[in-house]
């Protein structure tokens, strides 16, 4: 039953210009029942330290129902919860919350493909081959002389091949686990439900929406061999993370879609939006999933893809931000997600991966456009690359061996055993085991303590969120000219000047004329009228 009385925050038709959204993983952020596995209620009463914290919108990984063969990205509801994170009367309550604490809700669409226990894709089974019921999927003939063989070379996303056959020797495509069939978006049914599905939780008062493969919902007519086999290794890897053209990623119909979605969006107050996961060959491409008349955003990923180097992140911000300005959209800006290592790790692990990824961080928030903040990253959470593999419950892992399970461990917030606070007091479960390092990153250790990791995040988001120079309408970023390895921009808003410095160079870098220091991601010393950035730091300086 949709509740009577939803009530989305209306004050900023353009907040997620310049947003910081926080992703929830739901499943492990925070444990209200003692089973071991997060939900919306453990999100609502974590809602206080989020507000806190200082972002201004959550995005909720998928929380429908689901056999949860990926983690709920297999959805086989659309319009329900699944019972693992509660009901839906919890989401109202979680969401009504959220909206008294001025924070908005995004939540994942799963539109290019549903879970193979859907009541379509079980009918299409039932009703067999020709089959109106079949038509909502793609279906196809086998090749070879008993159909024996897939319709096409193409490959899983998740390894493998992206078919299998059916009793009655027909074949679905899946591109990626065979437990999450694709759908056939030139069906009118296909389109007609999303679009009900987005109203449904429009009515709930959602905020926005992350499309999840956003760039593969079409198929090219025919479906086409990629001809993989004539491939490298590395060039295999390239097409199937979406960086080529492929006939099943970014094909121009797929903006008719969004072409349809768009007025539903815009019909509903708040500044409802929708924000795209999607990959292409050039920014240019890229670029067409965002406007007026489509979606809201596109993430960046080529921020995440960074390497630790100050011409690599120049290149990036430099190609991002003219990405934006072809379509007078913001960039988006992401260290981590749910599918990446964390960049902690990533950016060396230990004590120089924890110093580079707070450095990096401001760098990400003094940008211009709108940030995204993966649970746990406020606190410096590294990679768990140890777990157990017959814990790891990632689809990908026993197909290729790589596993995303590791940056998907139950955040710590308190205590000095695992799993930390992640359920109620005395609960010693959660779904994926914390290390015990992670003791002295739990919420509990870091707030209040100067320097800490999450009280860097609240001081940085804090000034974000107030200073003009950052604000939507100040100016975009002018590079300023410094030693080699050292990263400066300033922006401007009336007679205020904010500054931002990141030391790469591999040696201290005396910082002069910038105006006053607001935060540091490492302490500065001071050498006459200037200040001593350490390596691998970032600070952000002001001037009136």
């Amino acid at each position: 039953m949709t509740p009577s009385n939803p009530t989305p925050l209306a004050s900023d038709d353009d907040w997620w210009r310049s947003a910081v959204v926080y992703q929830v993983y739901v499943r492990s952020f925070a444990d209200s029942d003692g089973d071991g596995i997060g939900d919306l209620q453990g999100i609502r009463q974590r809602l206080p330290y989020l507000r806190d914290l200082g972002v201004d919108a959550l995005w909720l990984t998928p929380f429908y129902t689901s056999p949860m063969v990926d983690g709920g990205y297999d959805v086989a509801d659309y319009r329900d919860v699944d019972p693992m994170f509660g009901t839906l009367t919890d989401f109202d309550e979680m969401i009504a919350d959220a909206h008294t604490l001025g924070l908005r809700i995004i939540v994942d669409l799963v539109p290019n493909h549903t879970s193979s226990q859907h009541v379509w894709f079980q009918a299409a089974l039932a009703a067999g081959p020709g089959s109106p019921e079949r038509e909502r999927y793609l279906f196809a003939e086998g090749r070879g002389e008993h159909g024996e063989l897939p319709p096409n070379d193409w490959e899983s996303i998740f390894g493998g091949p992206a078919w299998t056959r059916v009793a009655d020797g027909q074949w679905y495509l899946h591109l990626f686990d065979p437990a999450q069939p694709d759908l056939n978006w030139r069906h009118p049914e296909v389109r007609a439900e999303f679009e009900d599905v987005l109203r449904f939780w429009l009515d709930r008062g959602v905020d926005g929406f992350r499309i999840d493969v956003a760039h593969g919902m079409i198929k090219a007519e025919g479906l086409p061999d990629v001809g993989f086999s004539s491939m490298t290794t590395g060039q295999r890897q390239v097409e199937l993370l979406g960086k080529g053209r492929l006939p099943y990623f970014d094909q121009d119909e797929v903006h008719d879609i969004y072409r349809a979605w768009r007025p539903i969006l815009d019909s509903y107050p708040g500044g409802r939006m929708a924000v795209a996961e999607a990959w292409a060959e050039t920014p240019q491409r890229l670029a067409r999933y965002i406007g007026p008349d489509e979606l809201h955003q596109a993430f960046s990923f080529d921020f995440l893809d960074a390497t630790w180097s100050a011409d690599s992140f120049r290149k990036v911000v430099d190609t991002a931000l003219a990405e934006s300005t072809i379509v007078g959209a913001p960039t988006t800006w992401v260290l981590s997600n749910h599918d990446k290592q964390r960049h902690v790790t990533r950016y060396g692990d230990g004590p120089e991966g924890l110093r580079r990824a707070r450095a990096a961080t401001l760098l990400m928030l003094a940008l211009p456009g709108c940030a995204y903040v993966y649970q746990g990253e406020e606190l410096g959470l590294p990679e768990v690359l140890d777990l157990p593999d017959e814990l790891r419950q990632d689809p990908a892992f026993l197909r290729t061996g790589e596993s995303r399970d590791g940056c998907r461990v139950p955040i710590p917030w308190s205590g000095e055993l695992a799993p930390y606070g992640f359920g109620p007091e005395g609960c010693e479960l959660s779904w994926l085991p914390a290390p015990a390092t992670w003791r002295e990153l739990s919420v509990a250790a870091q707030a209040g303590v100067p320097g800490s990791t999450l009280e860097l995040y609240r001081a940085a988001l804090r000034i974000r969120r107030t200073h003009p120079a950052l604000s939507a309408s100040a100016s975009g970023i002018t590079w300023l000219e410094t030693e080699p390895g050292v990263l400066a921009f300033s922006r401007t808003a009336g007679d205020t000047v904010l500054t931002c410095v990141v030391n790469i160079s591999g040696a201290p870098a005396v910082i002069d004329g910038y105006g006053d220091p607001l935060v540091a991601s490492e302490t500065l010393t001071r050498q006459g009228s200037a200040h001593v950035l350490p390596v691998d730091a970032a600070a952000w300086f002001e001037r009136r």
